[in-house]
């Protein structure tokens, strides 16, 4: 009998954070990614999110055959502007993400693909061909954990600038958040994500 891979276990500190800045470090992690810009939760983001899901069950499902299980981890999302300007001076339509979703280490490019056929043969959406398999490198973040809803993201954002400043860090790569709640079962006031922000 498999063992069941469970993420938040096994990569606690990958899923955990303080409420106050903290700089934590991570290797090379592999992820199904998804492109696209617009609003969060609009028709696009919406249909992202919808053609990602089933594709990460498909790779789970060929891994359990292969007796190696795991929990379809949490959504995570990568974003960015092409402006000057801070992405929360611009309207949301102006935002480009990259939705994520955390890999095992034993999924394959081989298991993806295979995964992608199967599911575009059940659910017929185009969007499953134009998802990726690719490990990502942030190395050292910052990172906070923002309890409340994605509105009020800012002064949790500002929270993790001002220590930048302080500790004489600059950006390096794009606004990383991990979605540990879930909207539709979670009061906004509840909600918990953990923003990280690649340094140098």
């Amino acid at each position: 009998m498999s063992t069941k891979l469970d993420f938040e276990k096994e990569y606690e500190r990958y899923y955990t954070a303080k409420i106050t800045p903290a700089v934590v470090e991570f290797g090379k992690v592999a992820y199904l990614s998804i492109e696209g810009k617009g609003e969060p939760a609009g028709d696009t983001f919406t249909k992202a999110v919808e053609a990602l899901y089933p594709l990460a069950y498909g790779v789970k499902n060929i891994c359990k055959k292969q007796g190696k299980d795991f929990g379809v981890p949490k959504l995570e999302g990568l974003w960015r502007v092409k402006s000057n300007k801070q992405a929360l001076d611009l309207p949301r339509s102006e935002w480009y993400w990259k939705l994520l979703i955390r890999m095992p280490n034993f999924a394959t490019s081989e298991i993806v693909r295979t995964a992608q056929d199967e599911v575009f043969k059940k659910k017929g959406l185009a969007l499953i061909k134009k998802i990726k398999f690719e490990t990502i490198d942030e190395s050292k973040c910052v990172q906070i954990m923002h309890i409340g809803p994605y509105a009020t993201e800012p002064e949790t954002i500002n929270k993790m600038k001002d220590f930048m400043k302080e500790n004489n860090y600059f950006e390096n790569g794009l606004h990383h958040e991990i979605y540990l709640s879930d909207p539709r079962k979670t009061v906004p006031e509840k909600m918990k994500t953990i923003l990280r922000q690649p340094l140098k």
